[in-house]
C-alpha cells in the first residue's frame, strides 16, 4: 500500500516512527506492506519517489535540519494538491493543520484525493466535523474509504467502538472527556492551582497552545461532539448546533464547593437522542465521584456510550500524542486493507 503524507509534523513523524519500528511486523502479521512514496509539508518541503522513501531517512533529515532537503528523491517541490494528484499513492494521509471554521486546506486535499481515486485517512477534525457527509458520499460513489479514527480520541479507538462494535447495541447517549488540555487544567485546579497557574503549566508541558481558546472555550470538544453525533447517530449537526461553554470562568471556589459535595468538575461533551432529535453540548459539569468519567485525571480522555442492550460502556485512553495519533493512522490503514 503506497502512502502520501500531507503534513509531516508530530503526527506524521509519529507514524513514520511506527513504520520504522513495526513495519516488518505489520507486513508479516497482516500481509500489509506500507510504503511512503511522498511527503508534502508546507514548511519542511516536498519529496516524491514512486519506488518508496525510507521513513528512517525522512526522520533523520527532519531531526537534523528541520526539513526534507537532504532526502534523496527524483521529484521535489510539489505542493500538496500536486502530490495528491500526481503521485502513485493508493492512500492520502492528510495531516495538515486544523481549522474548525472552514475545514481548509484539508477539505480541498481530501476532495482532491477522492476525486483522484485515492483512499483518505485524516486525523484532522476540521473537514470531518464540517463536511463529513459530503466527503463520505463522494467516497462511496468512488468505491473508496475514509479513515477518521484519529479525529476524536487520537489512537484510542472511540469511533471504532461506537461505529462497529456497538453498532447494534442502540446508542442513546454519548458522554466524553474529549479534550486532554482542559482535563489536565481541571486536575491541577483540584490540586490547588488557580486557573491561570494550571493553564501556564499546561502550556509549559505542550498540552495547551499559546492561544488556548480552542481548548479552554470548548471548540475542540465541540468539533468532536459533532463528529460523534453525525457518524454514530446520523444527526447532521453543525458546529453552531452545539451548546458550548468553556472552563475559563471556573474559580478555585467552584472546585472547593464541588469537592465538599463529593463531586468533581469535568468538561463534558454530550450527544444524546431526544424526542426532538439529536442534541449536543459541551460544558463543565459537576460529576459525582461514582461516575466513571469522574476518575479520569490529567490529559487522559474517556468516553461513555449509553446503550439499550449493554447499558454503559466506557473507554479510557490517550486523546493526543505523537505515537498515539500515529497509531490511529495504522488502525485505519488496517481497516482499509481488510475491507479492500
Amino acid at each position: 500500500m503506497r502512502l502520501a503524507l500531507i503534513g509531516f509534523g508530530n503526527v506524521g513523524q509519529g507514524f513514520a516512527e511506527i513504520l520504522v519500528e513495526r513495519g516488518s511486523e505489520l507486513a508479516q502479521r497482516y500481509g500489509l506492506q506500507l510504503q511512503i512514496v511522498a511527503v508534502s509539508d508546507l514548511f519542511k518541503g516536498s519529496v516524491y519517489n514512486p519506488q518508496g522513501l525510507d521513513p528512517a531517512d525522512l526522520l533523520t533529515a527532519v531531526r537534523a535540519d528541520g526539513n526534507l532537503d537532504k532526502v534523496q528523491a527524483p521529484q521535489r517541490g510539489w505542493n500538496a494538491l500536486e502530490t495528491i494528484r500526481s503521485s502513485n499513492a493508493d492512500v492520502i494521509i492528510e495531516l495538515s493543520y486544523t481549522d474548525l471554521e472552514t475545514g481548509q486546506p484539508a477539505l480541498d486535499h481530501i476532495r482532491t484525493a477522492l476525486q483522484s481515486g485515492k483512499h483518505v485517512i485524516t486525523s484532522n477534525k476540521g473537514p470531518v466535523a464540517l463536511h463529513y457527509q459530503e466527503l463520505k458520499t463522494l467516497a462511496d460513489q468512488k468505491g473508496l474509504q475514509i479513515g477518521i479514527e484519529g479525529t476524536v480520541m487520537s489512537g484510542t479507538p472511540a469511533l471504532r467502538l461506537g461505529n462497529d462494535l456497538l453498532a447494534g447495541a442502540g446508542i442513546q447517549r454519548i458522554q466524553g472527556i474529549l479534550n486532554g488540555t482542559t482535563n489536565y487544567i481541571l486536575t491541577r485546579m483540584e490540586a490547588g492551582a488557580s486557573y491561570t497557574e494550571a493553564l501556564a503549566d499546561a502550556q509549559a508541558l505542550g498540552y495547551a497552545e499559546a492561544d488556548p481558546t480552542g481548548d479552554v472555550e470548548g471548540f475542540d470538544a465541540a468539533g468532536k461532539a459533532v463528529i460523534l453525533a453525525n457518524l454514530l447517530l446520523d444527526a447532521g449537526l453543525k458546529m453552531v448546533d452545539v451548546q458550548r461553554t468553556g472552563i475559563s470562568k471556573l474559580t478555585p471556589q467552584d472546585i472547593i464547593e464541588a469537592a465538599a459535595a463529593g463531586e468533581r468538575w469535568k468538561l463534558i461533551a454530550l450527544v444524546e437522542q431526544t424526542n426532538e432529535g439529536v442534541r449536543a453540548s459541551v460544558q463543565p459539569l459537576r460529576l459525582p465521584l461514582s461516575h466513571p468519567l469522574a476518575s479520569v485525571s490529567g490529559a487522559t480522555n474517556a468516553i461513555t456510550y449509553s446503550t439499550d442492550l449493554l447499558g454503559d460502556v466506557t473507554l479510557f485512553g490517550p486523546g493526543a500524542g505523537r505515537a498515539e495519533t500515529g497509531y490511529a493512522i495504522v488502525g485505519d490503514l488496517l481497516a482499509i486493507h481488510k475491507n479492500n
